[in-house]
């Protein structure tokens, strides 16, 4: 049985690239290999994504983001120590995508006619899967790094589609996970512009309260990139049945993530096994299986496993390896009910229907 597409929208690929100084062109062996004696990261030698673990996998389109965290004097989360620092990496980072086109190794994904092409190249049986490019589309995941408003401009020039306003604890623009409070004036004045260029607002990692702002105040599309469901891991960072049923209404698609904490209220980072806990991918599906009830069908779930988001096999499913083995959801999600034409829209059909909506011509 050959394999299917897969989208995945939410990929740190930079992030690692950069700060854990990651070669994803390496098989991921040998980046395990060459991490295994590293004390720095407490996922060192545990990474499950690479480039060529993609297109084993047949992950041909990625949303791939960029992020770098302010963090003012008194803050208690690392990053860095002015806007123009944070914005600064979050150009590197962009250096590292574009070192990977120059390669032949990615290719950028700003419009439809780009995300058309990409698919029909990964649908073309005729070529080998080994020697593609993995398709990008850029997401900045949470806005500190925008010294101010007029840096969207900048960023959407160089094909940012898709911004998220904040990512874990205080944020310039937006309180994010573990906090609470409302998205900042200076986080408004971002939607205005946003809407302008009617780019993709995600909602993930934002408080209870700026969700409710931001699917008020914002009229361009919005999606959750990586998110699960409160009602089965209760915890803030998870949507309630009424925000799925808002984005429902919205036709907004969210994608399942492969974190063990948001797959399972038991899992503590740092502390709990996969193994012991028998944290399996299947899980996922209970989650989709319960937005799909909410919305009546299997058109607003997807992938965004946010695999290697700071964190590796030790806080992922015991049972995958490699992002690759996101191809074992066919037969899972089939053994739980779901037709072929199900799995192929959450394999990919759901964020294509999505994207091809929301990107210009």
């Amino acid at each position: 049985m050959k394999n299917r597409l897969i989208i995945d929208a939410h990929l740190d690929l930079a992030m690692n690239a950069i700060e854990w100084n990651r070669d994803l062109r390496l098989p991921l062996a040998e980046i395990r290999k060459s991490e295994m004696h590293m004390p720095d990261k407490p996922d060192r030698g545990k990474g499950t994504v690479c480039l060529p673990e993609l297109r084993k996998g047949k992950i041909g389109i990625v949303v791939a983001t960029q992020l770098a965290r302010y963090s003012p004097p008194d803050s208690a989360l690392a990053g860095w120590n002015s806007p123009q620092q944070a914005w600064a990496m979050t150009q590197a980072q962009l250096a590292w995508y574009r070192e990977m086109e120059a390669l032949g190794e990615m290719k950028q994904i700003t419009n439809r006619t780009e995300l058309d092409q990409m698919v029909d190249l990964w649908n073309d049986d005729t070529q080998p899967d080994a020697g593609k490019p993995i398709g990008y589309l850029l997401n900045l995941e949470g806005a500190d790094s925008l010294v101010d408003v007029s840096y969207l401009e900048k960023a959407h020039a160089y094909g940012l589609r898709a911004l998220g306003l904040s990512h874990f604890g205080p944020g310039r623009y937006a309180p994010g996970t573990k906090t609470e409070g409302p998205i900042s004036p200076l986080g408004m004045d971002l939607l205005k512009v946003m809407e302008q260029y009617q780019m993709i607002l995600d909602l993930t990692h934002l408080t209870d309260q700026g969700f409710e702002q931001a699917l008020e105040s914002y009229g361009g599309p919005v999606w959750a990139s990586h998110h699960n469901v409160r009602k089965i891991v209760p915890n803030q960072r998870q949507l309630t049945d009424d925000q799925i049923k808002r984005l429902v209404e919205r036709g907004a698609v969210i994608g399942g993530m492969l974190d063990c904490w948001a797959m399972d209220i038991r899992f503590i980072d740092t502390i709990s096994d996969p193994w012991q806990l028998d944290i399996r991918l299947e899980q996922l599906v209970d989650h989709w299986d319960h937005i799909c009830q909410l919305a009546g069908d299997c058109r607003h779930v997807a992938i965004g496993s946010d695999l290697d988001g700071i964190f590796g096999t030790e806080q992922s499913p015991w049972d995958m390896n490699s992002i690759a083995d996101l191809q074992k959801y066919e037969e899972i999600l089939d053994r739980r009910g779901y037709t072929s034409q199900d799995i192929d829209n959450i394999f990919h059909g759901n964020w294509l229907r999505f994207l091809r909506n929301a990107l210009p011509v």
